[in-house]
């Protein structure tokens, strides 16, 4: 499944972000990881020391994952409209669902404070970046005066954590396109010319 390149650490964790977005922090053994990733359990404990720490390491690499996938599509060129609209429109695996939105549903890492701490961070990293552009955007005069950045961002990301919600209880893409749809006849620059 792994690249013959790969290091047994970075097997370990790609493997565990796989099972984990899969299956959850409970349904994740050390057993399945080891199978997954081909390594020994030796191997896996002289890399890490147990469970929660693999579980970390690979919640962060899912997490500096999910930022850079959303920094190369809002640090792109274009309006702040253009740039949200092509967040929100960039391809995704909608019924597979969001790695790092998933890990918000499971109870252990939520209860985890260690654990939740990748995910709280990446969450309001990708709010402020979003209120970042909005205020640029009405700077610009792009958008309606009367819109706060903060409440924006968290409609954006709420429409997109949501849409996978519904997106996966449906079995189809539907609600998650119709959503982003619907948020972006929002946001749109009015129409000036008339």
């Amino acid at each position: 499944m792994y690249s013959g390149f790969m290091s047994t650490p970075e097997r370990l964790i790609e493997a565990t972000r796989e099972l984990l977005w899969e299956r959850g922090y409970v349904g994740t053994s050390p057993k399945a990881i080891q199978q997954q990733a081909g390594a020994g359990q030796g191997s896996m404990y002289h890399h890490f020391a147990g469970k929660p720490d693999l579980a970390l390491a690979a919640i962060r690499r899912t997490a500096e994952e999910m930022r850079r996938a959303a920094e190369a599509t809002l640090g792109g060129g274009g309006t702040a409209y253009e740039r949200i609209s092509a967040y929100l429109l960039r391809e995704r695996d909608v019924l597979r669902g969001c790695p790092v939105g998933r890990l918000t549903m499971d109870p252990e890492i939520i209860a985890s404070a260690e654990l939740r701490a990748p995910v709280d961070e990446t969450l309001d990293w990708l709010r402020g970046r979003l209120a970042e552009i909005v205020q640029e955007g009405l700077a610009q005069g792009e958008f309606a005066p009367h819109l706060v950045p903060g409440e924006i961002a968290a409609a954006v990301v709420a429409t997109v954590q949501g849409g996978y919600v519904l997106a996966r209880a449906s079995g189809s893409p539907v609600a998650f396109d119709a959503g982003v749809r619907g948020l972006l006849s929002l946001l749109a620059p009015a129409d000036t010319t008339q």
